[in-house]
């Protein structure tokens, strides 16, 4: 599946983990442009001074590990498009130019289906989405999550409850599935 990734999906890192760790086993293929990295940037940045240096190594790997992900800009199909939100329209714009079959945001309203119907896009939330994956393929999210759990657990130095940490990424859904 041919997913466009938003900037807010892209960054909280755990999330952004769990995605990739499903890319990796070959679930979706994630597409994103530059200027949907730089709006990650941007947001860690606002929310810790600095963070933006990290979110910009982060950014290099990802790139350097999805060479073909990212989707270069085409101004003259975006000036075409229209979004309720205009700083919206080139998330849209890099999802039909990636030939994407849906657009991963947490930003629902900002793309009505009305306006992605006629480019055969929809946009899905990510814990709808992660939590059909794990009906169709349990053993697969189940060990994706695991990874990320263990991995945020060593980085906190503490015990992370599952449900809480999946619940802090915006995956109630999901989190609850799994801590059954």
């Amino acid at each position: 599946m041919r997913l466009c990734l938003d900037a807010c999906v892209l960054y909280p890192t755990v999330l952004r983990e769990i995605l990739i760790g499903v890319a990796e086993a070959g679930l979706i293929q994630p597409l994103w442009s530059a200027r949907i990295l730089e709006e990650w940037a941007r947001a860690a940045a606002r929310r810790n001074p600095g963070d933006d240096v990290i979110a910009r190594g982060e950014i290099a790997v990802l790139r350097s590990a999805w060479p073909d992900a990212e989707i270069a800009p085409q101004p003259d199909l975006e000036a075409q498009l229209w979004l309720p939100d205009a700083h919206d329209i080139h998330v849209l714009e890099t999802a039909i130019a990636g030939r994407a079959e849906a657009i991963l945001t947490f930003n629902l309203k900002d793309f009505p289906a009305r306006e992605l119907h006629g480019h055969d896009l929809q946009a899905i939330h990510p814990d709808a989405l992660l939590y059909r994956f794990w009906q169709e393929q349990p053993d697969i999210i189940a060990e994706v999550v695991d990874r990320v759990h263990g991995q945020a657990e060593r980085l906190s130095g503490e015990r992370l409850d599952l449900r809480k940490l999946m619940k802090r990424a915006r995956l109630p859904r999901l989190g609850k599935a799994l801590a059954t």
